[in-house]
């Protein structure tokens, strides 16, 4: 598979809105609660082992942090193609996060996501153990109130046999359809066997445009 992601480096971390990068072109945006396999995730998808850091303490990711997967100009001519950036936003849940932090992020978030134009749509990474918490929703219905499409991510897929799997995703879309409607989709994933891999490169690189869309 020829992955556009694979191309994704470090840009910038971000912790107020006045460091963001401007607002064009096209973003995906990560989202996880600590140990849900975030990281993981967006390293099996950028198939690099240290582009997101893997912390034995999780929770640690406390900025927006930007990684460029923007086609390579080749110039002068054509003209260079929109912006794209992979958004890896600070997870919480397991980590001890001071109460002024988690209001800081709270509005910072609500800003990100009711004013940032750029954003194409949001994966939500999920412990396929612990799916559906309350942030994994809230997060999800960021998505929903903006109108982006929104993908569920069940990471640590390998825990389970093929018929657990089978089980759980099956009970999250259940849950997802009743509460998002069609809005959000959802896919076993895990960055330990590679395992939907492929399916969740080509659903981001839809949404940034970075290849094709599927034909009608």
């Amino acid at each position: 598979m020829n992955n556009p992601l694979a191309r994704a480096r470090y840009l910038l971390s971000a912790h107020n809105v006045k460091q963001l990068p401007p607002d064009g072109g096209f973003e995906v945006a990560f989202a996880g609660r600590s140990n849900a396999g975030k990281s993981s995730a967006l390293n099996a998808m950028c198939q690099q082992n240290a582009l997101a850091r893997v912390s034995k303490t999780p929770g640690r990711t406390q900025q927006l942090v930007f990684f460029d997967v923007s086609p390579l100009y080749r110039g002068p001519e054509p003209a260079p193609e929109p912006d794209r950036f992979l958004v890896d936003l600070p997870g919480y849940g397991y980590a001890k996060v001071p109460q002024n932090l988690q209001t800081h992020w709270q509005a910072f978030l609500d800003r990100y996501f009711g004013t940032r134009e750029a954003l194409r749509g949001l994966v939500v990474v999920m412990d396929i153990r612990h799916p559906l918490k309350d942030y994994d929703r809230q997060m999800l219905g960021y998505a929903v109130e903006r109108g982006l499409p929104a993908h569920a991510l069940l990471t640590k897929a390998d825990k389970f046999g093929r018929g657990q799997q089978q089980q759980q995703l099956m009970m999250v879309r259940k849950e997802l359809s009743s509460a998002f409607g069609d809005t959000v989709s959802v896919q076993t994933f895990s960055g330990e066997s590679k395992q939907g891999v492929e399916e969740a490169c080509a659903v981001v690189s839809r949404w940034l445009e970075l290849v094709p869309p599927p034909a009608a």
